[in-house]
C-alpha cells in the first residue's frame, strides 16, 4: 500500500495541512498512522467530512 503525507493530502483535497493533521489525530481517516513526527495516510483515502460545517440558513 502506498502512503502520502499530510501536506500531500492537503493539496489533493484542497484544504490546509493543519486540518489534515487534525483529521489524523481524531482518527477520522481510515488506516492512518504516525511515523515519527509525520502522518502516513493511505493514498486511496477519501477526504473526511468536516464536522464544523453546518447547514446554510435560508433567508426569509
Amino acid at each position: 500500500m502506498k502512503y502520502m503525507t499530510a501536506s500531500q493530502a492537503a493539496k489533493k483535497w484542497g484544504i490546509s495541512q493543519r486540518r489534515v493533521q487534525i483529521f489524523c489525530a481524531e482518527e477520522r481517516i481510515k488506516g492512518v498512522f504516525k511515523l515519527g513526527d509525520a502522518w502516513a495516510i493511505p493514498e486511496n483515502s477519501e477526504k473526511p467530512q468536516d464536522p464544523r460545517k453546518t447547514k446554510e440558513c435560508k433567508a426569509k
